[in-house]
């Protein structure tokens, strides 16, 4: 007679199945593999924020290539009653330096209109912002972090050394647009291939490494500028060209991609030997990979070259927080971009100027490098976006009471401006997955040098009257900072590396800021 006993009891057969635990995340992958923030890891964090150098240099340059050079009457019986040399007859002034020295006096564009003048300018933004449409996904996609940020700087050193060739303004533009293109992944690049090289732990403050080196390479012009202040403006071009190729070879050899990228591509073998290469620890570099390759599930959302963009806008959630953080970006890159280009207006010496605000960029990294584990996000970007707005405002409003705090306004909202450009960029890391970062971040990018697109414009039209340039810039960043009120706060928490991963977790925490995760 067959055994009547169940083979489980009622009890147990109406105990629901228990949840199945979710897989390791990549953060506890990458925390249990390669430990602590090491030696290594260091090297590798700054060599590859040392791309930030490249990107400053190659932004600020057309603050002195592209400048009207001074002059003086050659015969002070013509021109003494005349500040304008469009109105005096050719061989009664001449330039204080040799015409070689800019665009604008070598080419005889000193008369021309500003659209002429502007148009190297313009055409470097322009480029920017076609390169990061372009570019923006490939790193999500097929290229990867470090093939895309090895391209990304050859294309930008590669136009810069034929722009020295260049024999008219028509050419020199066409060239700034292609070294605009190269350039508008390089910062994306390089930021998300540092932070995903750590721990959460480490993750803000390798990020600041690289607004150091952006710093530096801006602070680095006027010293160049200066030392070559009597040679040609070809001649600053090789400076900062030659040494991004040298920059490239380096990184190809030194730097490994993101394991991170790999694990989600499915790339698994690759993920794990970079790991290993990344272990800092005996216990580490013991342990069993083999088991990390089964408990870490394939994450490739099958993403192909502009998916990853399709992905953002479908789900309602992500296209929230990314136009927030867009809207806010525009006002940024506006006051960002148009203050150095605007110190020609204030009663300023140009090196100096151009040196006050990249020194003021330093604080700024220092500030977000302390701070970045202590202060959320949201609240500072918030702060230091109306900050920056109310001293802009300042800025034309002493131009006339106290001239002598016009250039001290400035610097503040300067500053200001700078570090909610730190901020939002690693507030932007930590609002998206890994599957879409680097495209995420290079639409926030793209916002910001959209909102330098019209800078030039506005210091062109604030010539006469500051209020034009200044007292937009001013109400334009305090306006656009403030659609990052829905938003979450990302402080402490954990890099998602799906987008049903960042479902799930915004649905446990029953974050207020996804009403639906449609």
């Amino acid at each position: 007679m067959a055994d009547s006993t169940p083979l489980l009891s009622d009890s147990e057969s109406d105990k629901p199945p228990e949840p199945k635990r979710p897989p390791r995340s990549l953060d506890e992958t990458i925390e249990r593999c390669i430990g602590g923030f090491g030696w290594l890891q260091i090297f590798q964090a700054i060599l590859v924020s040392l791309a930030w150098v490249f990107d400053a240099q190659q932004t600020f340059i057309s603050v002195f290539t592209d400048a009207e050079p001074s002059w003086h009457c050659a015969d002070e019986s013509v021109c003494s009653s005349f500040s304008n040399i469009c109105q005096l007859p050719k061989g009664s002034w001449s330039w204080d330096w040799p015409a070689h020295t800019s665009i604008i006096s070598e080419w005889g564009h000193q008369c021309s209109t500003s659209f002429i003048t502007g148009l190297p300018a313009s055409s470097f933004f322009m480029g920017c912002l076609v390169g990061g449409l372009v570019l923006a996904t490939l790193a999500d996609s097929t290229l990867g972090r470090k093939n895309m940020l090895l391209f990304s700087c050859l294309t930008m050193s590669l136009s810069s050394i034929f722009t020295v060739f260049s024999p008219n303004i028509w050419i020199y533009s066409a060239l700034r647009f292609m070294n605009g293109f190269g350039r508008a992944t390089v910062g994306t690049c390089a930021l998300v291939l540092s932070t995903e090289l750590v721990g959460k732990r480490w993750r803000g403050q390798v990020g600041v490494i690289g607004f150091f080196c952006f710093t530096l390479g801006f602070l680095s012009l006027p010293v160049m500028a200066y030392v070559n202040r009597s040679s040609s403006w070809r001649t600053l071009y090789l400076w900062i060209s030659v040494p991004t190729i040298l920059y490239c070879i380096l990184v190809h050899f030194l730097i490994p991609e993101s394991p991170r990228w790999l694990f989600v591509k499915g790339r698994k073998e690759e993920a794990v030997t970079t790991l290993k290469g990344l272990a800092q620890t005996a216990s580490a570099l013991t342990m069993s990979f083999s088991n990390v390759l089964i408990e870490q599930e394939s994450l490739d959302d099958n993403v192909d070259i502009y998916s990853s963009i399709r992905i953002l806008l479908n789900k309602r959630w992500a296209a929230h927080r990314l136009t927030a953080v867009m809207v806010t970006g525009f006002g940024i890159g506006m006051v960002y971009y148009g203050m150095p280009l605007g110190l020609g207006n204030l009663s300023v010496n140009l090196y100096l100027g151009v040196t006050l605000n990249a020194l003021s960029e330093l604080p700024a990294s220092l500030i977000t490098f302390f701070l970045i584990g202590k202060i959320n996000r949201k609240d500072s970007i918030l702060g230091f976006t109306i900050l920056s707005g109310v001293c802009s405002v300042l800025c034309v409003v002493m131009g006339r009471v106290w001239p002598s705090l016009q250039i001290a306004m400035e610097l503040i909202s300067f500053f200001s401006a700078c570090t909610a450009f730190n901020m939002t960029l690693i507030y932007t890391l930590e609002l998206f997955p890994t599957c879409v970062r680097n495209s995420a971040l290079s639409m926030v990018r793209q916002a910001l040098v959209f909102g330098g697109v019209f800078s030039p414009l506005l210091v062109a039209a604030g010539r006469k009257n500051n209020l034009i340039s200044f007292g937009v810039f001013g109400m334009a960043i305090g306006i656009c900072g403030l659609p990052l009120i829905g938003l979450p706060e990302t402080k402490g928490g954990v890099i998602c590396d799906t987008m049903d991963e960042e479902e799930h977790r915004q649905t446990e925490k029953g974050s207020a800021a996804i009403p639906t995760l449609a």
